[in-house]
């Protein structure tokens, strides 16, 4: 059985305005980091100021995924999604209007709270209209996404930065999820209710979709048995551990490079690209390794931590960084880390929705990408002080070992994983 070619459509379709989502969520994102040294220069904005104004965008954004997972299984994944990105996109908005640390780290502070529903409805997404032979892949694409959006940041918000101002990048790049937020109503529902999918499509849809690993011990209260669950706190461990990682590489080495490395705001913008694009490259692998082991006979969650194995032998690359001979090796090494946790983030992403049944998958997930939020919160502060009163390297240092000590905990979901399929 196969489905229609109507389903099809719709299905690329929603895959499409995923990952367009996610491009827009890292340009909104990322914008900052980009403009950071002439927003300060602007502002008179100390690193510590800035580290603090990094920091409210992490607190909002880890407080917002506790509420913004339990709110999408509410709302429902088409609402949901829609009402939290014309929030962030309003934030992104109204940032241009900053006069004061105060205020930058105020409007930061509510792009936070929005941009977490982005990555509680996706994955409710994933679950409602793929099998899990496709979800890794899917969630690669939505998330090379982000990355994509991270890769075209410095040379576009470069280039509007310099042919306007930095108060016109930010009503720019947060109209654009009001724009996206019209195709997303008129395409998206559920399987369910929508008027183009037939029975024998929803059947074909459902066929084993339904998490069996920990459906039976997740039933009642989501937030109860969310919070009981073995496999939950685990997932959210390791995304506490690791995700510092990505935050680290994003926020600040557009930063190291200037103030390390003395290249200027243009050169920044014409080699940055090359780190977020192997991001891209390790989102799209990690799915496509995945699905294929589950080919060749892997249950779903082992071929996950079989794949996020090798994220963990290259990430300690990290620590040659700032011994790199010249800004464009540092920033080659540097696209290696970040492969490798794309690698390790797709497939982590996507056992969550292995782990659990569809109707609590934003509640889990909310809780698992706290723990991102809460590790990037905690590590932006030290990263901070370290940098302003030592330096990049021992950053670099720590930031390579992160992985390896994750993965000494996630192995521990192999076990409960093959025996639960």
């Amino acid at each position: 059985m196969t489905l229609s070619r109507a389903t099809r459509r719709i299905r690329r379709w929603i895959v499409l305005l995923l990952f367009l989502s996610t491009v827009i969520n890292y340009l909104d994102r990322q914008n900052l980091s980009i403009l950071a040294r002439t927003i300060q220069n602007d502002l008179h904005i100390s690193d510590i100021q800035y580290s603090n104004v990094v920091q409210a965008f992490l607190l909002a954004y880890t407080l917002s995924y506790l509420m913004a997972g339990r709110l999408t299984d509410w709302l429902g994944t088409r609402v949901g999604m829609a009402v939290f990105i014309v929030w962030w996109s309003i934030a992104d908005m109204l940032t241009s209007l900053s006069r004061s640390v105060w205020m930058l780290g105020g409007f930061r502070f509510l792009l936070g709270m929005g941009e977490p529903g982005n990555y509680t409805a996706a994955p409710k997404a994933v679950a409602e209209w793929f099998a899990p032979k496709e979800r890794a892949l899917v969630i690669g694409i939505y998330t090379a996404g982000a990355m994509l959006g991270a890769t075209i940041a410095p040379p576009v918000i470069v280039s509007l930065a310099s042919r306007f101002n930095w108060h016109t990048v930010f009503l720019f790049t947060g109209s654009l999820g009001l724009f996206w937020v019209i195709p997303w109503l008129w395409v998206y529902r559920r399987p369910e209710d929508h008027p183009r999918v037939g029975p024998e499509d929803l059947q074909i849809l459902r066929a084993g979709s339904e998490a069996s690993a920990g459906t039976a011990r997740l039933e009642g209260s989501p937030w109860i048995a969310a919070l009981r669950s073995r496999e939950t706190w685990l997932l959210t461990l390791g995304r506490l551990l690791t995700d510092p990682v990505w935050y680290f590489y994003l926020f600040w080495l557009p930063k190291y490079l200037g103030d390390a490395r003395h290249i200027t705001l243009p050169e920044v913008g014409r080699i940055t690209w090359i780190v977020y694009l192997a991001a891209d490259v390790g989102c799209i692998t990690g799915g496509w390794l995945s699905g294929k082991l589950i080919q060749r006979g892997f249950t779903a969650p082992a071929s996950r931590i079989r794949v996020m194995a090798i994220a963990v032998f290259l990430a300690p690359l990290s620590v040659l960084v700032p011994r790199a001979a010249s800004p464009l090796i540092a920033v080659l090494i540097a696209a290696a880390v970040v492969f490798a946790h794309l690698l390790w983030q797709t497939c982590l992403s996507t056992l969550v929705v292995d782990l659990n049944p569809r109707h609590m998958m934003g509640t889990v997930f909310g809780i698992v990408a706290a723990g991102s939020g809460l590790g990037g919160m905690i590590s932006t502060n030290l990263i901070g002080r370290l940098v302003t009163h030592y330096s990049y390297t021992p950053v670099f240092l720590v930031m390579g070992f992160m992985h390896p000590l994750a993965f000494v905990l996630v192995r521990r979901l192999r076990k409960a994983s093959v025996a639960a399929h």
